[in-house]
């Protein structure tokens, strides 16, 4: 059995690629292309992904499977930022939120909007959003590999 160092770099692996590859499976798959926001959540995921394949080739290197831990983790606290928009707990502040000023030209604004919005959520399970699954999913990863960082030897 492997010891909790390497457990912890084989899930700090597992976690971006498996949720890289359901957000790829569900856009190609599926047709639930991303948003700006699905993209950074995306985009801390490649990070982690590289972070955990140097773990990998340098043999192990605590500090980088650390990287990649808090990668998971940025993905899944922008998860729950995007989430928060979907529901409308709070507002988007980018302008993939359908936001039309006050005064402004309606028309214009919806012309000028992107046509993937980050506040109606694509596809939900039980009300959850997939950015409400990525913020589970990618934060309960990242303290499993801070967990088992934590024990190492």
């Amino acid at each position: 059995m492997a010891d909790r160092a390497s457990q912890a770099r084989i899930l700090a692996l597992a976690v971006p690629v498996a949720l890289v590859g359901g957000a790829y499976i569900s856009q190609y798959g599926f047709g639930l292309y991303p948003c700006e926001m699905c993209w950074w959540q995306r985009y801390a995921h490649f990070a982690a992904i590289a972070f955990a394949v140097l773990a990998f080739a340098a043999k192990g290197p605590r500090s980088l499977v650390w990287l990649a831990g808090l990668a998971i983790l940025a993905s899944g606290l922008i998860g729950l930022f995007h989430a928060g928009v979907e529901y409308k707990w709070w507002p988007g502040f980018t302008r993939c939120a359908s936001l039309v000023a006050s005064g402004g030209d309606p028309l214009a604004a919806i012309m000028a909007a992107p046509p993937i919005s980050c506040d109606q959520p694509q596809w939900t399970l039980l009300g959850v959003s997939l950015a409400g699954f990525n913020f589970l999913f990618s934060t309960l990863g990242a303290l499993g590999v801070f967990a088992l960082l934590r024990r190492a030897k």
